[in-house]
């Protein structure tokens, strides 16, 4: 596959369980050798989007590729060239580091299983715990290990779903660092995550609500497709403040943020007239500024449309 080739060209992607529509008329492209982060609440549909695209579910409606591989007929070709990474560990906590991976190798036929066990474990800085149980690793480690075995059968994508939950700030560092340098050596990267940095860090991005894509673009034409004013106030009395606005004209969030409140809304003028009101007490102090991720996500989840049913579809 060529490096600017689609790694994931998908159309219509709809997953029903019994009569909720969980994935909805979803589309996504990504080019390899990305770094594409998917974002969005929790029960949001991106666990299912994940596993239509490994070939683990079949969609009831909508088509695409997975690294060319057609997603409905050849989901047996995809799952061979694709690592998926589960929200929660599921290696043996019985086995040792290596065992965990020389047993992976052996699921894949490898041939040449020690040389590829080796080398995973030098790669992900596994190999002095080699015979360390994996019951008895922190979650950073135990994450490496979920990695290393991802990564045995060197696929051409990898799909994390919230790979990072639970692990200590320094541990996602270094993770992130490992995945920058697969997307460096052209390996396509999809990675579901809640935290607004590592979302940062992604090359592209795609946020879905409720089964429906919302918006998809890199972080700065995300911020800007929203069309958001965002604006601080900190200083004393900043619960009063925040209280005058919600539901103040233009005011459409009223976010806490630390010691100060970010208050965001689509209609400039209305909202800065709120917040010159709200501001005009002694010791407050009010700052246009421009809108985070986390300000845009928060609004885009405000305005998402409520779940489908199959019973309401059918009555629309």
């Amino acid at each position: 596959m060529a490096r600017n080739a689609l790694a994931i060209d998908v159309d219509g992607l709809t997953k029903r369980f019994d009569d909720k529509v969980v994935v909805d008329n979803f589309g996504l492209q990504v080019p390899s050798g990305q770094i594409y982060g998917f974002l969005g609440p929790n029960g949001s549909g991106k666990t299912t989007t994940i596993r239509m695209l490994c070939g683990l579910l079949t969609p009831d409606g909508g088509s695409g590729t997975c690294l060319g591989f057609d997603i409905l007929r050849e989901s047996a070709r995809i799952k061979r060239e694709v690592g998926y990474m589960t929200q929660r560990f599921s290696l043996y906590e019985d086995l040792s580091i290596g065992e965990n991976l020389e047993f992976v190798g052996r699921i894949y036929g490898m041939a040449d299983r020690r040389r590829r066990v080796a080398e995973a474990l030098e790669r992900l800085g596994l190999a002095a715990r080699r015979g360390q149980l994996a019951g008895t690793l922190s979650g950073g480690w135990k994450q490496r290990l979920a990695l290393a075995a991802c990564l045995l059968h060197d696929p051409k994508l990898l799909l994390l779903d919230e790979p990072t939950a639970g692990v200590d700030p320094g541990a996602r560092r270094e993770f992130w660092e490992h995945l920058h340098e697969l997307a460096q050596g052209g390996m396509t990267v999809l990675v579901s995550t809640h935290y607004m940095d590592e979302a940062e860090r992604c090359h592209a991005l795609a946020y879905i609500a409720y089964g429906k894509l919302l918006a998809s673009g890199t972080a700065q034409d995300v911020v800007a497709s929203a069309d958001l004013t965002t604006w601080a106030i900190e200083g004393e009395g900043l619960a009063a403040a925040a209280a005058q606005l919600r539901g103040a004209p233009g005011a459409e969030m009223v976010v806490p943020f630390g010691a100060r409140i970010h208050v965001s809304g689509t209609d400039a003028g209305a909202l800065a007239e709120s917040v010159a009101r709200a501001a005009s007490g002694a010791g407050l102090r009010a700052t246009r500024i421009e809108p985070g991720l986390e300000d845009v996500f928060i609004h885009l989840m405000q305005r998402a449309p409520e779940p489908v049913t199959a019973a309401r579809e059918a009555q629309a």
